[in-house]
């Protein structure tokens, strides 16, 4: 059984320097230490090695291959580097903020010049509107690049990192309707669109867009702790039975969501979502599927 996660975070040292000048009284030059030291994390070192870091965690949990997002705007160096050191195990995601003067411009060139696979939106976090004209520029560039996929966070936010460091998350969910989707997909119908968590407690939103867009794939990462605004007979083998009744085996990509070290790729959330499909009575050729085969037909090698 081949094992891809579609989601695992690259928390490079820019990622803790962004986070660490949010804190109050911190020392700039030291910003990404200090942030490191009070999550109580490890140090990532180097892009480098941080990238064979990854490899050699895949490698612990046989994983085959993994998707890395650079965490902030403007990281595309760090998972550019690090997916040329291991093409073959690792693919490029990086988050775009469309509000952003020239994002379309310097998503493209991260693409052309650093062969990164998708392009992460978080409306929620940069507070646009999905079908606003700067998000449909973003899609324009993913249709002049075959093969890259736009990954669109929709549904309850939150950043565990900011939490724990008592910074505040002045997002606004308003803005992470999946339904919002429904016409940018349309128009761009040989773009992947990945909405992952199952659409973080929106899932029936993203199911509708799903079924009504051929080209939305649902990701299955993260504790799914979205559950909770549910009905209470909600579980995740009966997220999974309806996710394949509604968008079928093709279209759900197996995630995690790791992200920082010591931790590292998270085991618990395979073992879980491994038993919701027992569970939920899935065969072989659909598990694998789910589990590894859909990544690599959408991203290949």
């Amino acid at each position: 059984m081949i094992i891809n996660d579609s989601h695992c975070h690259f928390f490079s040292e820019r990622f803790f320097t962004a986070l660490g000048r949010g804190l109050p009284d911190v020392d700039a030059s030291r910003a990404g230490e200090t942030a490191v030291a009070r999550l109580g994390w490890e140090s990532p070192g180097s892009v480098e090695q941080l990238a064979d870091r990854w490899v050699a965690e895949l490698d612990r949990h046989g994983v085959a291959r993994a998707a890395l997002i650079a965490s902030v705007p403007g990281d595309t160096e760090s998972v550019t580097l690090a997916t040329r050191r291991h093409p073959r195990r690792l693919a490029g995601f990086f988050m775009v903020d469309p509000t952003a003067p020239a994002a379309d411009v310097d998503a493209a060139a991260a693409i052309d010049a650093g062969g990164l696979r998708a392009m992460c939106l978080f409306p929620a976090m940069h507070r646009y509107p999905i079908h606003d004209d700067r998000v449909r520029r973003v899609f324009d560039v993913a249709a002049a690049r075959p093969g890259t996929a736009v990954f669109v966070h929709c549904g309850v936010l939150s950043i565990g990192a900011r939490r724990k460091l008592g910074l505040p998350s002045p997002f606004d969910i308003r803005f992470g309707n999946p339904l919002d989707l429904h016409a940018v997909a349309l128009s761009y119908p040989s773009v992947p669109v990945i909405i992952p968590h199952f659409g973080a407690g929106l899932f029936r939103e993203a199911l509708m867009v799903a079924d009504l867009c051929p080209n939305v794939l649902l990701d299955t990462s993260s504790s799914n702790g979205w559950m909770k605004y549910g009905d209470a007979e909600l579980t995740l083998a009966s997220v999974f039975t309806q996710a394949l009744a509604v968008v079928g085996p093709d279209r759900l990509l197996f995630g995690t969501d790791s992200s920082f070290f010591p931790r590292g790729w998270v085991t618990e959330v395979f073992e879980r979502q491994s038993a919701a499909l027992d569970e939920a009575s899935v065969g072989l050729e659909v598990r694998q599927k789910i589990l590894g085969g859909n990544f690599d037909r959408v991203f290949p090698t």
